[in-house]
């Protein structure tokens, strides 16, 4: 049964993530330059604005957040001061999803403002501020995520209406051996956003395709969540016991808006989620 966890007008909401030290879930407005919070066991919520396009927010180890903005990566101390931890603007390109490693480190994808080919990257960021380019030859860098155990990392690039699965090199946490976990069919939408359960199951939203579907880590599709909007974005597991599943959705480029576009959704004991790790830098 799918709920309104918040009723909202986001032009591109996204990137929700669980914060079990504030127990709030954390999302953002992209083109509205906003982050969200909402505490679902009090109703309460907070909105900041940030002085650039914001693709992603994520708790810290140290408190505040780290955030993926247009001219790279900073962050918002536990006060709420800020400061640039990566800066590299490139004009015409701005960051969009993130992801925190189960090393602590965040893994950042930029993405340009016309979606060209081989305009986007995926960087890694390391908790003493090394930066790593890990992919350069992306279009519009979206979910990443990563096996329970930790060996596996998949990845979204949404064009290519795949979702890749990496191997983990230990050692160096790199990943390699790329190929594709999942194929999205024409006319079901492009995939964007995505969460791994305690299953090792990967959930992706499906913009343009109105539904949110699980693959098995053998890349069969076994469950399929439809959503009365047309754009959802991203999912991830929260609450207490991190049974909920949240859904970011968007209104952007729609002429005739479902009501709930922009709104963040829910569906009550989905299944079960991951605990996921703070930046650690």
């Amino acid at each position: 049964m799918i709920e309104v966890a918040v009723r909202e007008e986001a032009e591109l909401g996204e990137g929700p993530t669980w914060d079990p030290a504030a127990r709030r879930l954390v999302w953002v407005d992209i083109l509205g330059s906003r982050v969200h919070t909402y505490d679902p066991a009090s109703g309460r919520r907070t909105v900041f604005a940030t002085e650039q396009h914001v693709g992603a927010a994520k708790p810290r180890v140290n408190g505040g957040l780290v955030v993926n903005l247009r001219d790279g990566v900073g962050v918002y101390d536990a006060r709420g001061a800020f400061s640039w931890l990566h800066r590299e603007p490139v004009p015409g390109r701005r960051g969009n999803d993130a992801a925190v490693a189960p090393d602590g480190a965040l893994w950042a994808g930029t993405m340009r403002y016309d979606e060209a080919p081989g305009g986007g990257t995926l960087s890694r960021l390391a908790p003493d501020g090394t930066v790593r380019a890990v992919l350069g030859d992306v279009a519009v860098s979206n979910g990443t995520g990563w096996s329970p155990d930790g060996l596996r990392m998949y990845y979204i690039d949404s064009p290519t209406r795949r979702v890749d699965v990496f191997d983990v090199d230990p050692s160096t946490q790199h990943p390699v051996n790329r190929r594709p976990l999942a194929v999205i069919e024409d006319g079901a939408g492009f995939p964007d956003g995505l969460a791994v359960d305690a299953d090792g199951c990967v959930w992706v939203a499906l913009w343009d395709g109105g539904a949110v579907r699980r693959y098995t880590p053998s890349g069969a599709l076994d469950r399929v969540l439809e959503l009365p909007v047309r754009r959802p974005t991203a999912c991830a597991f929260g609450g207490p016991g991190l049974t909920d599943l949240y859904v970011t959705t968007a209104r952007t480029g729609l002429d005739r808006p479902h009501p709930l576009s922009g709104s963040l959704l829910v569906v009550p004991d989905a299944g079960q989620g991951l605990p996921q790790p703070p930046f650690a830098g």
